[in-house]
């Protein structure tokens, strides 16, 4: 299974993601990568992202968008954030919810991974919510479902996790309003995340002033220009006077070599605290996409001060991923009653 996804995965690149996600329409028909799709889509998924922050507010937490369609989450890997936030956006559009249990699946008696969806498919199953260890694999999946079948990629290797960029973004957008003078700085794991890559890509394209990622040299990709990024090996100087601070995770189960030291030194050199923070602008937000290694990656006085928005971007992924839901399905929310 891994293997055919693997090798189908180096054959895509960003043409064929961008033609891939869009129907005839320029419209989303999958939701796989922040590459190659344009400003205005990346716009209006913050939009739609908007009209739905209003729901939680509400008695009942519904609206009848997605009512009669079946949504499966596949989830090879494990998570918590990303996958509890899918079944709650799914559920408040009132769709049926399928949580498929991988550990007890037909996959673990060989059943390849097109047989476990076709079968899916047979049950009429209208979306796939895809997260798995393997590079390219909701672009796989993507490419071989049905017609009338939708994909959203929560994760795959070190690829992409589109939706989560997405969340960012539009906590961006709560907090700063513009991206065109922005100058956000990433910290961490570059390397091996793939939050990192879909964030920039998305950042790219929405305008931002200036990306930087900060990283020890083992955990920089060998060419940071071709990301349109600058690069830094020194914390304070990296994110000095800028806007938005972005700490990753460091990825230890994609290490695959001895590329720290140790953590407590990682921590000296990379670690945010509030005296490194005091460098950015007086009014920098700090934001992590979880989950947090405290004490490795930042600071708890970081992490839970004033400057934090992590606990917003957890709530916005529940109105983030409703949007993508949404589009990808075809119901835009601009004409339905929400």
């Amino acid at each position: 299974m891994s293997s055919s996804i693997q090798s189908a995965s180096t054959s895509l690149k960003a043409p064929d993601s961008s033609q891939l996600q869009l129907n005839s329409q320029g419209q989303l028909r999958h939701f796989l990568t922040t590459e190659g799709l344009s400003k205005a889509l990346l716009t209006d998924i913050m939009d739609v992202t908007e009209s739905f922050s209003s729901v939680a507010d509400k008695a009942i937490k519904k609206v009848p968008l997605l009512r009669g369609k079946t949504i499966v989450n596949l989830f090879f890997e494990n998570s918590t954030r990303t996958r509890t936030t899918f079944d709650l956006a799914a559920k408040r559009l009132s769709a049926d919810v399928i949580n498929l249990n991988i550990a007890t699946s037909a996959a673990t008696k060989g059943e390849s991974i097109l047989d476990t969806i076709r079968n899916l498919e047979a049950m009429q199953a209208d979306m796939f919510v895809i997260r798995h260890a393997a590079s390219g694999a909701a672009h796989f999946i993507a490419s071989h479902v049905a017609p009338h079948v939708s994909v959203i990629n929560a994760g795959d290797g070190q690829h992409a996790h589109p939706t989560q960029a997405m969340l960012d973004m539009f906590t961006i957008r709560q907090v700063k309003k513009d991206f065109s003078q922005l100058k956000v700085a990433i910290i961490g794991d570059i390397l091996h995340s793939r939050v990192a890559r879909s964030q920039i890509h998305a950042l790219k394209t929405l305008g931002a002033k200036e990306i930087r990622v900060i990283a020890p040299n083992t955990l920089l990709p060998s060419t940071p220009s071709a990301l349109g990024v600058s690069a830094y090996t020194d914390l304070v100087e990296g994110i000095n006077d800028v806007d938005v601070v972005i700490m990753l995770r460091l990825q230890r189960e994609r290490m695959s070599g001895a590329l720290l030291p140790s953590e407590s030194e990682y921590f000296n050199c990379f670690g945010l605290t509030e005296k490194k923070l005091a460098h950015a602008k007086t009014d920098v937000i700090v934001m992590h996409p979880g989950p947090i290694n405290r004490g490795i990656e930042m600071d708890a006085a970081v992490a839970d001060g004033p400057h934090s928005v992590i606990l917003q971007q957890v709530t916005n992924g529940i109105a983030t991923r409703m949007a993508i839901m949404a589009l990808t399905l075809g119901q835009h929310p601009s004409s339905k009653a929400l």
